[in-house]
């Protein structure tokens, strides 16, 4: 893995770049120019332009600002504590501790294989642009279309599957501090709807706002982290309990919970559904690299970043809960119907435990508000290009704050839709917000199958790049996930045991809708829909036209990558693709 910044081309005064020059991989062939006669293109801009589309967004948003973002999405805390019942009730602590440390090693493949279309494609678009411009002659319209819908399932369930477990354990805290108060279904909804409320404003606001307010909530979910890692196993009343202060090591690693009716093998591949669960935030960087300042190396590094410095921490906080649970089938059946918080009880003071309970609620806020963000960025980049039946409003960006606003209030109104379902009971939110990983990690797989597939070692790689193990990585990622998606879907019961109430429903919310896009490409989408529009004029090389040039904020200057016949040839194959 290296960071070629050679192949970054620079700008020169009077010189007339073709989408050849540019380190991307570009719906436009190679030998055509952009053109943008408004002002002076920046480098990023350039690379934009390249792709077929003219700057929109201030970029206002740093490496460090885009990692904030996407730690937010991914929000460990309040992550782990929605997934708790997942990963220790199919297979108790050895699922924890073995589950989450094997799982890593294949996210982190999936989350470089991705990091790698980022560099080259870096485009709000993501994962839907990629699968486009890579798959083979002919199929680009129906790989962008099957990769963009399964991604936006995935984004859009995003916020309202955060906020309403939050609004959950905000009330579960207040029926702990007043015994006498139970929570009923429509107080649930309507705290779940004014945190949506509170999200879509935020996420209206300003670019370098919302940068810096993700930010302080980033900072916060990494500082609440490190507080519970420590307070846990400092405070623990184990003791008290006529308990050891930790459990020993072979029982952590070794005694296994029955908590599925399938081999232990099988139940440790089911443990696995809360770290894809976790971990499936971090290709947030991709759909903000419109708004990220040097976008082909930051965003990728921020898509590592994210998956790399998750992995680690939330595989501490698994140790932690590992080693001190006491009673795990009263984690999972106690009556607060929240097994982190039926946890914290478990092994803490109440006081702490409520200390900890409010770290874990205030980022999940956090966490909230991020998706929102990456959600409102994937709705306007497919609405940009004509997906949706209102995408002409969808795709206007704000000319006061510079920002998709209404894309951020059609996925604030989808979500407070969505949320209605609380009314429906556990099993009815739960068949729909179950989607979001399922839906995820297909669209994460689509075009990195392809680009490893069918693309290969022709594949014109970004700045950010993993050289000749891209292959290897790329097909262990698609191994792992052609793995897990069956898994994701299986009950945990079988046989007679198996009812409606315990009955995994991905299958069916997440297969359905799948099924309905794909009867919709074949009965009129595929007569309108020619996979990404480019929104930016361009001419073919060589002939007379207004050129516009891109200008570097900095001084230095170094030629532009050569191009090889066959890279222009491959090029153009790929922009017949959407013809």
């Amino acid at each position: 893995m290296a960071d070629n910044l050679a192949a970054r081309s620079q700008s020169m005064s009077g010189r007339k770049k073709s989408v050849a020059e540019e380190p991307v991989t570009s719906v436009l062939s190679a030998g055509e120019i952009p053109i943008y006669s408004e002002r002076e293109l920046t480098a990023d801009e350039e690379v934009l332009a390249a792709l077929g589309y003219k700057p929109e967004f201030r970029r206002d948003f740093s490496l460090w600002t885009t990692f904030c973002v996407s730690f937010a999405v991914l929000g460990l805390l309040p992550s782990f504590a929605s997934t708790l019942y997942y990963g220790m009730g199919y297979a108790g602590t050895p699922g924890m501790v073995w589950g989450w440390l094997i799982a890593m090693a294949f996210i982190q493949c999936v989350a470089m294989s991705m990091a790698e279309l980022c560099s080259s494609m870096p485009t709000s678009g993501g994962l839907y642009y990629a699968a486009a411009v890579l798959a083979p002659p002919g199929y680009g319209p129906l790989a962008a279309w099957l990769t963009g819908w399964s991604n936006w399932l995935g984004q859009v369930t995003g916020a309202p599957s955060v906020d309403y477990p939050l609004a959950e354990m905000i009330l579960a805290c207040a029926s702990i501090s007043n015994p006498d108060y139970m929570p009923q279904s429509w107080q649930v909804w309507l705290l779940t709807t004014l945190i949506l409320l509170i999200h879509g404003c935020i996420s209206s606001m300003p670019t370098k706002w919302i940068a810096n307010f993700n930010s302080v909530g980033s900072t916060f979910n990494i500082i609440a982290l490190c507080i519970v890692l420590i307070l846990i196993p400092a405070a623990t009343n184990r003791e008290s309990q006529g308990l050891p202060r930790f459990t020993p090591t072979r029982v952590v690693w070794n005694d296994f919970y029955d908590g599925t009716d399938f081999p232990k093998g099988v139940s440790i591949l089911m443990t696995f559904v809360a770290v894809i669960w976790t971990m499936s935030g971090y290709d947030a960087p991709f759909h903000l690299s419109e708004e990220c300042a040097n976008a082909n190396i930051a965003a990728p590094r921020a898509i590592v970043l994210t998956s790399g410095v998750g992995g680690l921490f939330g595989w501490f906080l698994q140790l932690v809960v590992a080693y001190t649970v006491i009673d795990i089938p009263g984690v999972l059946t106690s009556p607060l119907g929240q097994p982190w918080v039926s946890y914290l009880l478990q092994v803490l003071p109440q006081k702490v435990a409520l200390a900890a309970a409010s770290l874990t609620i205030i980022a999940a806020f956090s966490m909230g508000q991020g998706c929102m963000v990456a959600a409102s960025r994937v709705t306007f980049a497919y609405a940009r290009d004509d997906c949706f039946p209102c995408s002409w409003w969808m795709k206007r960006v704000n000319k006061y704050t510079h920002t998709p606003v209404n894309a951020v209030w059609f996925n604030t109104s989808l979500g407070i839709l969505m949320t209605l379902l609380v009314f429906g009971g556990p099993l009815a939110a739960g068949a729909l917000f179950s989607i979001a990983a399922v839906a995820a990690f297909v669209a994460f797989t689509i075009p990195i199958f392809i680009r490893v597939f069918f693309v290969g070692s022709k594949f014109r790689a970004g700045p950010w790049n993993l050289g000749p193990f891209s292959i290897y990585i790329g097909s262990a990622a698609c191994a792992f996930v052609g793995l897990m998606v069956p898994i994701l879907m299986l009950p945990s019961l079988t046989g007679s045991d198996l009812t409606a109430s315990g009955m995994n429903w991905t299958v069916l919310v997440y297969g359905g809708l799948m099924t309905m896009i794909i009867i919709w490409w074949f009965v009129s989408a595929h007569k309108w829909f020619k996979g990404p529009k480019v929104n930016i004029e361009h001419q073919m090389l060589g002939r007379e036209g207004n050129i516009v040039e891109g200008k570097e904020h900095d001084s230095s200057d170094s030629s532009a990558e050569s191009i090889t016949k066959e890279d222009r040839i491959l090029d153009d194959k790929r922009a017949a693709n959407l013809a």
